[in-house]
This record gives structure tokens, C-alpha cells and sequence, in this order.
């Protein structure tokens, strides 16, 4: 390795990961339903960052098969993402402690709770946030580390705020590591991130394009065939906005179409039953591209390419001095 290629080889500090250390400092985000699978996590896990299963939409059951089908395939780190919205949220937190997953990563809101779980089973519990104040709260509830999402990312917001203009004001008010998330795609994203104080980054829609991620190929091309223009805001059942890739389904949400769900399994703790947003998903993620919704980052138009975990990694760091 030359002077002029340096990897970074940064940990987590502020996680306890008994004996593991993740070699870069980044976190695949965990994306709902079923996008961020055993398969993606353990390939994030096996090249040098944490890896993660999202939960949010699983039964206890196919949650308890994932995390075990990751350990099978990896003995990095693991953890999982779920919706504090989900209402199932304590059931599947229990499910992934009791099977020794290495953290909890949280958003659309949070309760005490969850960080008491997770000091019974001396397990981080991470909370993504939008704000300094959120960030603070979280803090006070004994959250490990914060996740930093601006405006920019795919899936449910909490804010209509840039990510860069979030960030410094967090990183000064906490003493928590703080991690940035929401339209972070290239190296130089992480290099400016890393000079405001961040302890690491997370990303998911560059790893939705990865070999390893399990979607339908549907759903990837999608992806690559996305623009600027392509990019829309939606109003999710879980009561916060949503930014996703237009489609057929997407046009008909849009124009006002009624899609009130005809039968509901009370998947969340509230909804607004504008549509099932469970079911869209999951339409999307086994390559319905009319009927599904599929969510994505604001930047998804840079990313042209389907490449291994490794390989992106391996470009992401490449070059980025600590």
C-alpha cells in the first residue's frame, strides 16, 4: 500500500462487539420489506463494515432464520433496523437479543424501552435522528451512538433539512458518536463527513445495486434506469413523508387514487391506511414494478452501476485519510 493509497482501518469505538472490530467506518442501512436481507448483511460484515437485517416487516420467526443465515455466512458484525412505528417493534427486539445480535438500530420514533432491553442484554441500541434536540433525547436515554439522517435519503424522513446542514449542529450537541446518513454515495461524501466529526457513515441505497443485495432483478433495474426526475415524495401510512421512485403506483398515490387497503393486519401502531405500505413493498421487492412502491435516495441517478460489496467498499475507502 502506497502513501498515495491509504484504507482506513477506523473501529467503533463506542461499541462493545465482543472482540469484533469493523475495519471501515460504515453501516448498511437496513431496508424494509426484505431489501436488507442475511445475504447483504453479511456481505457488508464480511468485507469490513456492520452489516444489517432490516426487521421491520418480518415475523419473529423469519427474523430468528435471517440473523442465523447471516452468522452462517459471516462472523462479522450483524445487527438489525427496525421501525419504532412497527407493531410488532418489541417482540422482533427481543427475538434479535435473545439471538446475541450484535446491535439495534431504530427510527420513525423511540421509547425508553428499547434502550432498557438493551442494557439487560448488554446489547448498543443506535437511534436514527433528524435533528440536535432528537439527537439529545436519544442521548439521554442511553442510545450508544446516533444515526444522522438529512433529507436526502430513501424511505421514511424526519426532516426536509439537507443532511449537511443537520450534521455539525448534532456532532457539537452530543458526546455520543454521531454517524451520517441520507445521500451519502461517494467518497468524497465520506471524506466531508469524516472532517466534521462524524465517527462513521451509513449508506443503503448504493448496496440496494450490489450483487449481493436479494431483490428481484426488476427491482434493480429500476434503480439503474432512475433519474432526478424519478424521484418523488409520498405520504406514508406511518404519518411521516416517504421518497421513492415513480411508477405506476406511485403516479395513482399521487393523483389522489383511492388505495385504501381491504384487509388489514395492524402492522403498525398507527396508519393511515392510505395504502398498505407492506404489501407495496413487498409487491416491489418480487419485481412488481406497477403495483409496488419502491423507495430510494435523492442521488440514486449517480449510481449506474451493479457491483460486488467488495468492490465498493473497497472504492469507497480507498484514498480516504482519518
Amino acid at each position: 500500500m502506497t502513501e498515495k493509497v491509504r484504507l482506513i482501518a477506523m473501529s467503533f469505538p463506542f461499541i462493545d462487539f465482543n472482540g469484533k472490530i469493523a475495519r471501515y467506518p460504515i453501516i448498511q442501512g437496513g431496508m424494509a420489506v426484505k431489501i436488507s436481507t442475511a445475504g447483504l448483511a453479511a456481505a457488508v460484515a464480511n468485507a469490513g463494515g456492520i452489516g444489517l437485517i432490516a426487521a421491520s416487516g418480518l415475523t419473529a420467526e423469519e427474523l430468528v432464520a435471517e440473523i442465523k443465515r447471516a452468522r452462517s455466512l459471516s462472523s462479522g458484525i450483524i445487527g438489525i433496523n427496525i421501525m419504532f412505528a412497527v407493531t410488532r417493534f418489541k417482540e422482533l427486539v427481543l427475538t434479535a437479543l435473545r439471538e446475541g445480535i450484535d446491535l439495534i438500530v431504530t427510527g420513525a420514533g423511540f421509547s425508553r424501552d428499547v434502550f432498557a432491553m438493551g442494557r439487560e442484554f448488554r446489547t448498543p441500541v443506535v437511534s436514527i435522528v433528524s435533528s440536535a434536540k432528537l439527537a439529545k433525547i436519544a442521548e439521554s436515554y442511553g442510545a450508544a451512538a446516533v444515526v444522522v439522517e438529512g433529507k436526502e435519503a430513501g424511505g421514511h424522513l424526519g426532516t426536509d433539512k439537507s443532511l449537511w446542514q443537520i450534521l455539525p449542529e448534532v456532532v457539537k450537541a452530543v458526546k455520543i458518536p454521531v454517524i451520517a446518513a441520507g445521500g451519502i454515495l461517494t467518497r468524497g461524501d465520506i471524506k466531508k463527513a469524516l472532517g466534521i466529526g462524524v465517527a462513521g457513515v451509513q449508506m443503503a441505497t448504493r448496496f440496494v445495486l450490489t450483487r449481493e443485495c436479494e431483490v428481484h432483478a426488476n427491482y434493480k433495474n429500476l434503480y439503474l434506469k432512475a433519474g432526478t426526475e424519478d424521484v418523488v415524495l409520498i405520504d406514508s401510512p406511518v404519518g411521516l413523508p416517504g421518497r421513492a421512485l415513480k411508477n405506476r403506483f406511485v403516479e395513482r398515490l399521487l393523483a389522489g387514487e383511492d388505495l385504501t387497503p381491504r384487509r388489514c393486519v395492524n402492522c403498525l401502531k398507527k396508519c393511515r391506511r392510505n395504502f398498505c405500505i407492506m404489501e407495496a413493498l413487498e409487491r416491489a421487492r418480487q419485481g412488481d414494478m406497477e403495483n409496488g412502491l419502491v423507495f430510494s435516495g435523492e442521488r440514486i441517478g449517480e449510481i449506474k452501476d451493479v457491483k460486488p460489496v467488495t468492490e465498493v467498499i473497497r472504492e469507497l475507502f480507498t484514498g480516504v485519510e482519518s
